[in-house]
């Protein structure tokens, strides 16, 4: 089963509900570590899925935070080149590793359950490069058979773009760095502490656009 950590309160009376600002979709910040690039075949290691919403002065902020690591599903492809990169071992029981289906099903469920709260239709993707987690979570989707993948199955909303756009940075560090987020390169490549930095700019980038350029009518 994933972790749940509450990352700040639902706030009573925000100005505008956020299914009025992306098009009826909840934004979900997400990242995966995996032990390869091909998501039909490769291993996916760990997640980590953060929600947000609009505060009571309009800004973007982060919500729940839900993580899990999960165990390479039985003949799942692992590049020694990846595992060397993420510094983990795959299959140390010590990490708390729980089945894909395990994991993944009531973590779909927790977001369907988000999506509904905040009376959106769907959930879109955020992350650093999006469209390769979205790739290994429709793919874990497809292998579980879940017919109820709360994403949306081909849009994301990508912060590498948005950084190049807002402050002329694609990579992660330097992007949060030019935001004026602090970014400890020691602990980069864990799901959780890149979810968290990749929320943090995506919220940070939204609330200063909103504050120079208003919302859209």
């Amino acid at each position: 089963m994933f972790s749940v950590k509450s990352l700040n309160p639902p706030f009573l009376n925000p100005p505008y509900q956020i299914r009025e600002r992306f098009r009826t979709f909840l934004p979900v910040v997400v990242d995966v570590e995996t032990g390869g690039f091909n998501p039909a075949t490769d291993a996916l290691l760990e997640v980590c899925m953060i929600t947000v919403q609009i505060d009571n002065e309009g800004r973007l902020a982060p919500k729940d935070e839900y993580s899990v690591n999960i165990r390479p599903f039985e003949g799942s492809n692992i590049e020694r080149i990846n595992i060397d990169f993420l510094g983990i071992d795959p299959y140390d029981e010590k990490r708390n590793l729980v089945e894909e289906g395990e994991a993944m099903r009531p973590l779909f469920k927790a977001i369907s359950k988000e999506v509904k709260a905040q009376a959106c239709t769907k959930a879109i993707l955020v992350g650093h490069n999006g469209s390769f987690d979205l790739s290994f979570i429709n793919a874990v989707a497809a292998r579980l058979n879940y017919k109820r993948n709360p994403f949306h199955p081909f849009s994301v909303i990508d912060t590498a773009s948005l950084g190049a756009l807002v402050l002329g940075q694609t990579v992660l560090s330097r992007a949060c760095l030019a935001a004026g987020i602090p970014f400890n390169e020691d602990h980069a490549h864990s799901a959780v502490y890149d979810t968290n930095k990749e929320c943090e700019l995506f919220c940070r980038m939204y609330n200063r656009f909103t504050k120079y350029a208003g919302l859209p009518s």
